[in-house]
């Protein structure tokens, strides 16, 4: 109780996890790139999708299961990857990954996560999804294939929509650097976020693991917001698509998906699910919200759609639901608990998620996901100061 009364909704997550981080983790986990527009238009985007309450309907059961891939889940929403994610916070990888295993809901492990396939083989439930940026080798691809398998992952994503690197400049503003290099400026920030310090002086400044089996330390040098893994990845093409579809023995999910035309390429070439994302602002901040082209998606294709970009509560999660998502998935949110709470922080997210669900459904006078209404559109939701 004591933590529902102080962290009832992500924001407050949030504000604690600001709290708690040095400055330069918190604006690589927060920033977007550019002037942020694309960031925040998926926030103003996602309040305009409104409903209709629905009254009379007495006492309501509400049931949050769903199915995807062949599968049901307990709940319509999962851990997204986020690159690095042990540096928002120590040993972040595996807290999330049992967090996911313990709700049954799926877990994805980013190709340039601080934690590989390996370490998490222990720890991974039965929905255990592996992200991958596209490596240039065949060889590499094929062994990084092997290795997600061996280790327990079900689900392959790749990543389309990081062609090039973004210029983050709030990131780069910070003084961050990949890998990470505590200059006195950093260590400065450190030095203010005693519980962050601790962890981490236990652990070792954190690197990208699954990346240590290829990479030559004389491969060179990288921008400030771009790191090794670039040494090693390609932009992928059709071709690429199809490579891994050939050898890939179980779901495929292409992720980065904002064209209705290329969601028709992607089921031609056999892609299971498609993920509707923007990375959420973080890649290029001149393209619309995710959630407006949800709906171009969903006419186009017949496949399962997973969204992201911008989620922060229950009500997020209908709204993309009823737009047309079958999944839902959550990255920074993730993380602003494991950040503000440390291990007990995921949990609580979705506690705080499945009330949240729970309460707006009962006032849509529904049941279950797969009874939604239609969504109403309305104008831009007046600010309110805290």
């Amino acid at each position: 109780m004591e933590l529902d009364s102080r962290y009832p909704a992500v924001s407050d997550l949030a504000h604690r996890a600001r709290q708690r981080l040095p400055k330069f983790v918190w604006e690589y986990l927060d920033s977007g790139t550019g002037t942020e527009a694309t960031k925040a238009r998926n926030r103003v985007a996602l309040d305009q999708v409104g409903f209709l309450p629905s009254i009379l309907h007495g006492p309501i059961d509400v049931d949050l299961s769903t199915t995807l891939l062949g599968e049901t889940l307990p709940l319509p929403f999962g851990v997204a990857p986020l690159g690095m994610s042990g540096l928002i916070w120590p040993n972040a990888e595996r807290h999330l990954a049992q967090t996911a295993a313990t709700a049954g809901i799926p877990y994805s492990l980013s190709t340039v996560a601080t934690q590989s396939p390996e370490d998490l083989a222990p720890h991974l439930g039965n929905q255990g999804w592996f992200q991958l940026y596209p490596p240039k080798a065949p060889d590499i691809r094929k062994d990084m294939l092997e290795r997600a398998k061996a280790a327990g992952f079900k689900v392959l994503v790749l990543t389309v929509d990081v062609p090039v690197a973004s210029r983050r400049e709030r990131q780069v503003r910070s003084g961050l650097t990949q890998p990470p290099k505590l200059t006195p400026r950093l260590l400065a920030q450190v030095m203010m976020r005693p519980a962050w310090a601790l962890g981490m002086a236990q652990r070792g400044m954190p690197h990208m693991r699954t990346l240590d089996k290829y990479i030559d330390a004389s491969l060179g040098s990288l921008s400030s917001t771009a790191h090794i893994g670039y040494l090693l990845r390609t932009s992928p093409d059709w071709d690429y698509v199809q490579w891994l579809r050939d050898h890939w023995d179980g779901p495929l999910v292409i992720k980065g998906v904002l064209r209705p035309e290329d969601a028709e390429r992607l089921e031609k070439v056999g892609a299971d699910a498609l993920w509707v994302s923007n990375h959420a602002g973080r890649q290029f901040d001149g393209c619309p919200a995710s959630i407006e082209m949800l709906p171009l998606i969903r006419q186009a294709t017949d496949l399962p759609l997973i969204f992201d970009s911008g989620i922060e509560s229950g009500l997020d999660i209908l709204r993309a639901l009823a737009l047309g998502a079958n999944y839902v998935m959550l990255g920074r949110a993730f993380h602003f608990a494991l950040a503000a709470l440390g291990p007990t922080g995921p949990a609580h997210l979705i506690d705080i998620l499945k009330k949240d669900l729970k309460a707006n459904m009962g006032q849509m006078g529904c049941d279950n996901l797969n009874n939604l209404p239609t969504p109403v559109m309305m104008s831009p939701s007046i600010k309110i100061d805290k």
